[in-house]
């Protein structure tokens, strides 16, 4: 009789699991809504399991794949990113991970216009005074008075699959878009924008005043009045353009006064202390992170949107 390929999933995954199971697979899930402790998650990898199932949460290092030496064939991450998987410990340990590439470009990017609008006419600060009972009248110079997207400049920081999905949103509204990627391919990049270039020409959308060009992201930080952030997290000696805290004093410094922030990508890609302090001294007019700040999560509510579990990924499609 064929032994049954064994998989561990961290969570429960829904119909998925059942698609599995009809598949032929034996499949184990952990029953509790947060991650399996590690010391429980390494008790399973050494049981024989022969496929591990993962999220976000669960780190994956040297100490997991020793203890599935022998059995353990794939790590499958239900996630966009994979910063909680070792590269080099899977990479020496010859096991392959996968990933779920494509699932939420268009989430992501669509949540990630929502958040600048949101920021742009304010409607944050609107929402605090209408849960404080503090709005009873119209004024045309009321706290919340906004302004357009319209005609805005903007700096996409990522052009991968995400950052050229904000693009295409971001050029629907007539919006001058500065791009900036730390891996910048410039064959790759031409030939994306010229592909959206031709898809905004032949729907009617393009505008002769739209432009959109590649520049440094010193140049694109000081000229935007909108920065919206959609790069992996690398850290030191993991790439030769790392993006840990690639938002820090010296360029939160770069952006405008009226600028705003979006960050969809990995909260630790914005080093938090420097925000908070460009926040409390005005160095920019607010941000809007698909995560909460931790330590400062109460910080200045009219000028941060924050939430706490990655909403930009949480479609259906």
């Amino acid at each position: 009789m064929t032994k049954k390929f064994r998989v561990f999933a961290t969570c429960d995954i829904g119909e998925s699991i059942e698609l599995l199971r009809e598949r032929g697979y034996e499949v184990e899930v952990y029953p509790q809504p947060k991650a399996p402790p590690k010391g429980l998650l390494l008790e399973k990898v050494k049981s024989g399991i022969d496929g591990l199932i993962t999220t976000l949460r669960d780190p994956i290092d040297a100490e997991v794949f020793e203890a599935g030496k022998g059995n353990l064939k794939v790590v499958a991450q239900i996630a966009v990113g994979f910063d909680n998987i070792n590269r080099a410990d899977a990479t020496r340990y010859k096991i392959p991970f996968t990933h779920t590439a494509d699932v939420l470009t268009e989430a992501t990017a669509e949540f990630a216009f929502f958040m600048l609008g949101a920021l742009a006419r304010k409607m944050w600060t609107a929402e605090h005074l209408l849960r404080e009972n503090k709005w009873d009248y119209w004024h045309p110079y009321l706290p919340f008075l906004g302004d357009e997207v319209t005609g805005k400049t903007i700096a996409i920081i990522g052009t991968g699959r995400i950052g050229l999905a904000m693009i295409k949103k971001c050029a629907g509204f007539d919006m001058n878009i500065l791009c900036y990627d730390p891996a910048y391919q410039n064959h790759e990049f031409v030939k994306a924008i010229q592909e959206i270039k031709d898809l905004l020409q032949a729907r009617g959308i393009a505008k002769e005043k739209t432009w959109i060009k590649y520049t440094t992201v010193d140049d694109a930080l000081r000229q935007a009045d909108f920065v919206s952030v959609h790069v992996p997290l690398l850290r030191e000696g993991e790439s030769d353009t790392p993006t840990y805290h690639l938002f820090n004093e010296r360029t939160l410094r770069m952006m405008k006064p009226t600028a705003f922030l979006v960050n969809t990508s990995r909260g630790p890609v914005v080093d938090e202390a420097a925000l908070a302090r460009a926040l409390r001294e005005n160095w920019i007019a607010g941000a809007a992170l698909d995560r909460i700040l931790p330590a400062r999560g109460k910080l200045l509510g009219s000028l941060l949107i924050r939430t706490k579990a990655w909403l930009g990924g949480a479609c259906k499609g």
